[in-house]
């Protein structure tokens, strides 16, 4: 299984994608856990990316198709793989096709979690990261920040404040959005309803590609050639 997560920021696509890993045993590769671990560790990677997620803007298109290229050639990533955060534009979408060209693979879905502009805005600020583990979760008023995982100390990421959201969001209409209608030309799209509880936004993703006739899908080439319609 080869997917890509699309939504706006805070819609669930890391949730989701570690439990579809999970699920099909494909590794999740988040560009943006990437580009943070750099950053934590001061790599000529973090230096390069710190000013544009700290204000929320996307990392230039090169960087990230370079660094994504680089991971897809790793041997975990044979079966399959699933792509969180990446591509952010249509010029990464499309230099993703050209790269799983040269491999003689392509994609089978895009699954896009959709959630309204005040829900992203609301989980957004919400936000808080364990400090131990980096599980995320949502935290309310009052409530207590420590980590249901591990009980570890709960932190908010420097780019998680309301400014910086409203930022995000509009960076994500003006060059994201246009990606999900690429792929939805593609007939690729599965949309998915990302305002329900977890596990059953879980089981819808499961349910619609699980409707994906896979196995017709490859020409004499061993290729994909991808799906033939746009679920709804």
């Amino acid at each position: 299984m080869r997917l890509v997560m699309l939504g706006l920021p805070a819609a669930g696509k890391g949730t989701q994608g570690r439990l579809l890993s999970e699920r099909y045993g494909i590794p999740h590769v988040s560009t943006g856990s990437m580009f943070r671990d750099a950053m934590r560790a001061q790599t000529d990677l973090g230096r390069r990316t710190r000013a544009f997620i700290e204000t929320g803007e996307l990392v230039p298109d090169g960087l990230a198709v370079e660094i994504v290229e680089e991971r897809l050639k790793k041997d975990d990533c044979r079966r399959g793989f699933l792509l969180d955060g990446f591509p952010r534009t249509v010029e990464q979408a499309e230099s993703l096709e050209v790269t799983l060209a040269k491999m003689n693979i392509s994609l089978d879905a895009a699954v896009n979690i959709q959630i309204s502009e005040a829900e992203a805005i609301r989980r957004i600020a919400n936000r808080r990261v364990c400090a131990q583990c980096s599980s995320t979760t949502q935290v309310t008023p009052g409530g207590a920040e420590v980590c249901d995982e591990c009980g570890g100390p709960l932190v908010q990421r420097p780019d998680d404040n309301e400014e910086t959201a409203r930022n995000r969001l509009l960076v994500y209409l003006a060059q994201t959005q246009p990606v999900v209608d690429f792929y939805r030309k593609r007939g690729l799209l599965v949309p998915v309803n990302g305002l329900q509880p977890v596990e059953k936004v879980f089981a819808q993703i499961i349910q619609r590609l699980s409707r994906l006739d896979l196995p017709k899908r490859a020409n004499g080439n061993g290729r994909a050639t991808g799906i033939t319609g746009v679920m709804s």
